[in-house]
């Protein structure tokens, strides 16, 4: 029997199901950027930073983290101190509300303080950890919706479609683009020989794309070329997306480009293959209605309910 795919809405999956009061979710870390344990957390004898909720990594970077009935709610990771201390300021916002004691004096827009009160606590630290928050911001902003509003199906320009492989959709953390859509669809030049004298086997460290989901949602993967392979792949932040949305071998990410204005972002969807367990059960509930010995209703038999 030939499979059948139905397309469905890449949700939010795990982040949208997360309450408020679940602080081990929270306390989680997104692909890329662990929680340090307690033996790596900064000692006394590194320098402190100026910000409150800041804290400086044994890499150079800066962590922030804020503190919640006792718990320490891990923000993220950042490249710089000022960088660390804005993701505290929103955290410390949606916390603890708009009288919250913050790092900089500014005068919150109305229009951030009613995105943040529409996303759980655990949406906005999710949004903070994948450094997608000002994009998601903006976007709500500018179509006039607290929460980000996906772009509509009719504007959505395809692009191009994968269907993930066994090592698409397992440990390895990466999706390999096919190289013809990649360099025709993606317009962002990776040199090959970027790294070539490196010791990473001459991959490119890439550029961050953010790609839209069918819930508005956006996701962040680092999209590089491999010399190793030859190949172009996404890497950090993919197995999340798999884990978040049930993808399995076989089943078809959809790319596309919103056609809204000037408006010119990625965006990436799904299809779901339909297993053989749901084709049989299908077939099962459909009821057979015989006339002289022939099914007269055939395929267009009434499903039970």
């Amino acid at each position: 029997m030939e499979q059948e795919s139905m397309v469905f809405s890449c949700n939010s999956g795990g982040s949208t199901s997360m309450e408020d009061d679940s602080f081990q979710e929270l306390i989680v870390a997104g692909d890329g950027d662990d929680v340090p344990a307690a033996a790596e957390l900064p000692s006394s004898a590194r320098p402190s930073s100026r910000y409150k909720g800041v804290v400086p990594q044994p890499n150079g970077r800066w962590g922030a983290q804020i503190y919640e009935r006792h718990s320490r709610v891990w923000l993220g990771t950042f490249a710089d101190e000022d960088a660390a201390a804005r993701a505290y300021d929103v955290a410390a916002l949606r916390f603890r509300g708009r009288d919250a004691v913050t790092n900089y004096n500014n005068n919150n827009h109305a229009g951030e303080l009613a995105f943040l009160a529409a996303h759980s606590k655990a949406e906005v630290v999710d949004m903070l950890r994948k450094h997608t928050y000002d994009d998601e911001l903006r976007q709500g902003l500018r179509r006039g919706a607290a929460r980000a509003q996906p772009t509509p199906p009719w504007a959505r320009e395809p692009l191009f479609e994968k269907a993930v492989t066994p090592s698409d959709v397992g440990k390895l953390n990466r999706l390999v683009v096919p190289k013809q859509q990649a360099e025709r669809h993606f317009p962002f030049p990776l040199r090959r020989n970027t790294a070539a004298a490196g010791g990473d086997g001459g991959n490119s460290k890439g550029v961050l794309l953010n790609f839209e989901d069918g819930d508005g949602k956006v996701w962040r993967f680092r999209y590089s070329y491999w010399n190793s392979s030859q190949s172009y792949v996404l890497t950090k932040g993919w197995s999340r997306f798999v884990r978040e949305k049930g993808l399995n071998a076989g089943d078809v990410v959809v790319f596309s480009q919103s056609a809204l204005g000037m408006e010119k972002h990625l965006l990436i969807d799904c299809k779901k293959r339909r297993n053989n367990k749901q084709e049989v059960a299908a077939d099962e509930a459909r009821v057979v209605v015989k006339l002289f010995g022939v099914d007269i209703a055939g395929d267009k038999g009434v499903v039970q309910r």
